[in-house]
């Protein structure tokens, strides 16, 4: 039996799976941010006990969350939760557990999930994207996790599409996250003469009737199929898998598929763009898929 924990600025939710990938248990808690370091690992803690309590007996345990473990010093970075920057999370949750962890980026549990029983099952190249109030991206080849020599492999969102795009707080500007996110596509309906204060799923849902959604809409799946054209022209993936809260907008199905074959260096262009089949799941199962069922 295996446990995943999905690490968020706002939650920790936790799953219990089997061998067979069959939920046995969820918990679901808010992740204790304000009160530190410490007191975030109680909380995971608490969760995975309580899991192992529900299912009946012990379990590996696999963690996922914005940010990865550094090769050289161990420590975790590029967290949004930055208390955890700097910090040894996954010795001193192992030391907490007593039992070896296994720590990844939340996109490349994304990309594990839906490889091993989701959208990408059978594929041999997996690529995977979130894209939300961030964007990332994992690689999964032959249903194995391919972090990199450096841990940022399917690290995209920090591409340079634009380069005289906005500034992003990496410190380039015209980065993929910076034009590709939420934040990103509200600031485009905005620029175009659109009003303020509308989420991108606001600006989705208005391109019936209102000509700046639609240009917002039509400019960014003009600059997803660029963004995603590089990808494919580095790693041939057999399937490009969406995620995150703008991959529930339909037009990205529709309208970034032709944007993208213009861009790539292909004349025929068959690769698909599909939904996370997990969805909003697929992290914390892909947490939990970070131990294969035979060490559990």
């Amino acid at each position: 039996m295996r446990i995943g924990i999905d690490l968020g600025g706002t939650k920790i939710e936790g799953i219990a799976i089997d061998a067979a990938g069959r939920e046995l248990a969820r918990r679901r808690i808010p992740t204790p941010a304000p009160q530190g370091y410490d007191a975030i690992l109680e909380a995971i803690t608490g969760v995975v006990y309580d899991l192992e309590a529900s299912a009946g007996g012990p379990c590996t345990v696999g963690i996922g969350g914005p940010g990865a473990i550094s090769p050289q010093t161990g420590m975790l970075r590029n967290s949004n939760t930055v208390c955890l920057n700097g910090r040894p999370l996954r010795e001193d949750l192992a030391c907490r557990l007593d039992r070896p962890i296994r720590l990844e980026n939340d996109a490349n549990c994304l990309a594990l999930s839906e490889a091993r029983d989701g959208a990408g099952q059978g594929m041999r190249c997996v690529f995977a994207v979130i894209l939300g109030t961030g964007v990332g991206g994992g690689l999964v080849l032959d249903g194995t996790l391919w972090p990199g020599r450096q841990h940022i492999a399917g690290e995209w969102g920090h591409n340079i599409l634009e380069a005289d795009g906005p500034p992003c707080y990496c410190g380039r500007r015209g980065c993929v996250e910076t034009l590709l996110s939420g934040p990103g596509l509200a600031a485009s309906y905005q620029a175009l003469g659109g009003l303020a204060g509308y989420t991108a799923h606001d600006i989705a849902s208005r391109i019936e009737h209102d000509p700046h959604a639609r240009a917002a809409l039509d400019l960014y799946c003009a600059r997803l199929g660029r963004a995603l054209a590089v990808v494919v022209n580095i790693l041939d993936p057999d399937v490009i898998v969406l995620a995150g809260g703008l991959s529930a907008i339909p037009a990205l199905y529709t309208e970034v598929p032709s944007a993208l074959a213009q861009a790539a260096f292909t004349d025929q262009l068959t690769t698909p763009i599909v939904p996370a089949r997990h969805g909003a799941a697929s992290g914390v199962r892909g947490a939990a898929h970070l131990w294969p069922p035979a060490s559990a």
